[in-house]
């Protein structure tokens, strides 16, 4: 049967190829451009050849007719399009790409382009040709590139006539990006004068540019090398060279993008701590704001308190626009007048989502969501946030349709833009405002048949950021109560039959201390290969039973200790989450690996249920159901109760990889894979599953693949995923490879192997 798919699958492949290669309705003797390559001769051992290379390849600017595994399919729509037509065939056409053809090419003009380039990394010798490959209806273009070694830079010196100016140059020298050996770069040149000029801005030269620096290089020397030196243009302006101060400083926490700057000189104005404020009202208070604006009048004007005012204005989340706008007092003195403009968001909102919910396990139904937000709660820029929800699941056919669920949750946060402590603390970045969260949320869900699930937590939580791209949140106070009521004989059966699964529900009280942190490279937008990294450490009980250690009493799991007749949780968990993005020009490679830990002890003997691990689901393992892979060899095929009444695990290993690539502008699609699984640490006899060993988890992987669709419009994404199994850990050790049981054409076998996930955002 599998080479009767494989044979299926072949010749629909070659149909579609043949199909959209888009060669067929070429102009008459026109020829499809197929794209350019770059050689480099004779070929040099350079230690940046990689680079030189890039640089020459940047120089090409026509791109040929975008293609996947030789398709190209943007070009077959626009060829079957007409615009003069309506409907699809209208639609195809503006979809679609117009050939790219090789009599609109010029590379004449590119080899031209391409010697720049050389010329800017330092090859100031070179010669570029080209020659045409053709075939019957395409070409492409070779473009090889005479190189010698690039010159490199024997010594940089510097010609600064403005003394102060001269001494802060060389004060910062050895941050210099211009280092004796080096290869000579255009772009290196660039960047250190923009270096120079951000020095001399912190340093209060506010009207200084990088243009006014110049680089002279003398290139005489016949071992290939250049010397560099660092001096002013001619006839740069006198304010360029003045040291500035700041005079005064008007704030303005009302401003109007309508208004004109003037304007706010008309309002009323009151003054604190020497900063002037036009009056605000009952917004947000003066001293608050004062917090985040680190300008001060007689300070030295520094860009980099600028751009930190600039930056915590914008983080506390009352301001939609900041502005700083500074002008001279007079054309005399060396001051500067400044002012705040801050355009405040609307200070109460309220929305409400409805939604229809698809889960893996063929349940459905709809969600309701209701915010309410307030952003000055207490006139000191306080976020309050206000969610309430409610949510119905069931299967309306299939073999667990008379199963169904509902669930009613609500949480109030409030989040101060500042470190919430009796006693004072140094902010930990001047760049980003810190954050305290107090958070109270209270969830009840119904599981028809088998019981009611209550949930209340409180968290006292800090955020900071370290950096733009680090961020911690620590919170010391995390406390949890759950408990089981209206049990089902039924439900208490299935707890009789497994003992761990009765532990894990019991009710229980957690209390504890969290900590999180993030390094994150995705905001770096320009950046090829991003990373991604999240830890997050959990504890819960350890103060009650030191307590209790200390009174000489020792908890155990026949007689385990009470907190107000509740027996409380004692715990440790860890968690690693890491993740890498290799950007290209319209696709990505994005990969993630998780590993987590958790171990009860002292009070407990099992995790928590709801803080076990579990595998499988739209942002899991997508070919199998959601939370039904694991533990170890455990399946849960058959059962009907494991809909509701899931198997966790105290371990997880999870790795994904997923190509994604543009189809249309708003259309994105992926092809991924998928594998992991969860595991014991200790054999749970009420399952057939094993406990976690370092010579077989590897035996116990689940994996599963699938291709992906995905709609999106950046404030948006909407993900459909279709993935099947490919190994099952379950089935007998040398079974669980499944690629032999495949039958895309059998319904049975359709229905229980292919899983469609429709989720928001992005898995991962």
């Amino acid at each position: 049967m599998i080479v009767k798919n494989i044979y299926y699958f072949l010749i629909i492949g070659i149909c579609a190829i043949c199909s959209c290669s888009g060669i067929k309705r070429l102009p008459p003797g026109e020829k499809l451009y197929t794209g350019a390559s770059v050689q480099m001769v004779p070929k040099l051992k350079l230690k940046n050849k990689n680079q030189l290379r890039a640089a020459a390849k940047s120089a090409i600017r026509t791109e040929p007719n975008s293609s996947f595994l030789g398709v190209r399919l943007k070009l077959w729509m626009y060829q079957k399009g007409d615009t003069s037509k309506k409907g699809l065939k209208k639609f195809l056409r503006k979809q679609g790409e117009p050939p790219v053809l090789l009599s609109k090419i010029k590379p004449n003009e590119t080899v031209r382009y391409i010697d720049t380039k050389l010329f800017n990394a330092g090859i100031f010798n070179s010669r570029t040709e080209y020659k045409v490959i053709e075939k019957k209806r395409t070409a492409k273009i070779i473009y090889i590139c005479h190189v010698h070694p690039p010159y490199s830079i024997s010594e940089i010196s510097y010609s600064i006539t403005n003394e102060k100016i001269m001494q802060i140059i060389t004060t910062n020298r050895k941050k210099s990006l211009i280092k004796s050996g080096d290869d000579y770069n255009l772009e290196t040149l660039k960047k250190e004068r923009e270096r120079v000029d951000g020095i001399l801005k912190n340093n209060g030269y506010y009207f200084f540019n990088p243009d006014y620096l110049v680089f002279h290089a003398d290139t005489s020397s016949r071992d290939r090398t250049v010397k560099l030196q660092l001096t002013f243009k001619e006839d740069v302006p006198e304010k360029a060279l003045k040291v500035y101060k700041i005079n005064s400083i008007l704030i303005d926490p009302q401003y109007s993008l309508m208004e004109r700057n003037a304007d706010s000189l008309h309002k009323k104005l009151i003054i604190s701590d020497s900063i002037i404020f036009t009056d605000n009202d009952t917004k947000v208070k003066p001293r608050v704001i004062l917090k985040s604006v680190l300008i001060r009048p007689g300070a030295i004007y520094s860009r980099k308190q600028h751009n930190n005012t600039l930056n915590r204005l914008m983080t506390m989340g009352t301001y939609k626009f900041v502005r700083i706008h500074f002008s001279e007092k007079d054309s005399i003195s060396d001051y500067l007048n400044t002012s705040v403009f801050l355009t405040p968001l609307p200070k109460r909102t309220l929305r409400y989502e409805i939604n229809l919910i698809s889960k893996s396990n063929d349940f459905l139904g709809p969600q309701l969501n209701i915010n309410y937000q307030n952003r000055n709660t207490f006139k000191g820029a306080e976020l309050l946030n206000v969610n309430f929800g409610g949510s119905f699941e069931t299967q309306i056919t299939g073999k667990y349709k008379n199963l169904y669920s509902y669930s009613l949750n609500s949480k109030a946060e409030l989040i101060f833009p500042r470190f919430l402590l009796p006693f004072n603390i140094n902010n930990t970045s001047s760049f980003f405002v810190p954050k305290t969260k107090l958070s109270l949320s209270y969830n009840y869900l119904k599981r028809v048949r088998y019981f009611d699930l209550r949930s209340l937590q409180f968290v006292y939580s800090f955020k900071w950021k370290e950096t733009a791209t680090k961020e911690h949140e620590l919170a010391p106070i995390n406390v949890n109560q759950t408990t089981i009521a209206n049990q089902t004989p039924e439900f208490n059966e299935l707890l009789q039959f497994n003992p761990f699964i009765k532990k894990s529900y019991e009710q229980q009280f957690i209390a504890g201390l969290m900590y999180s942190y993030v390094y994150n490279e995705q905001i770096l937008e320009r950046k090829k290969h991003q990373l991604y990294f999240n830890t997050t450490f959990e504890t819960s009980g350890n103060s009650f039973s030191l307590y209790n250690k200390l009174r000489g009493r020792k908890p155990n799991e026949q007689n385990p200790f009470e907190i107000g007749n509740v027996i409380y949780s004692e715990f440790s968990k860890v968690s690693f989450d890491i993740r890498s993005y290799l950007n290209f020009k319209k696709s990505k490679l994005a990969e993630r690996l998780f590993v987590g830990l958790g171990k009860a002890y002292g009070n407990s003997s099992t995790l928590p249920y709801i803080k076990q691990f579990f595998s499988g689901g739209p942002n899991s393992i997508r070919a199998f159901a959601i939370n039904s892979v694991g533990p170890s060899t455990y399946s849960v095929a058959g059962n009907q109760a494991f809909l509701f009444l899931q198997q966790g695990g105290d371990m997880k290993l999870e790795g994904n990889i997923e190509y994604r690539f543009d189809v249309f502008k708003s259309l994105k699609g992926a092809i991924f894979s998928d594998a992991g699984n969860t595991w014991l640490f200790e054999v749970n006899p009420s399952i057939n599953g094993n406990a976690f060993s370092i010579d077989n988890f590897y035996k116990e992987i689940a994996v599963g693949a699938g291709i992906g669709l995905r709609i999106d419009v950046s404030f948006f994404v909407l993900r459909f995923d279709l993935a099947t199994p490919l190994r099952k850990p379950w089935l007998p050790e040398n079974n669980r490879w499944v690629f032999n049981s495949f039958n895309f054409s059998n319904a049975d076998w359709r229905s229980e192997n292919l899983v469609l996930n429709v989720a928001i955002g992005y898995p991962f």
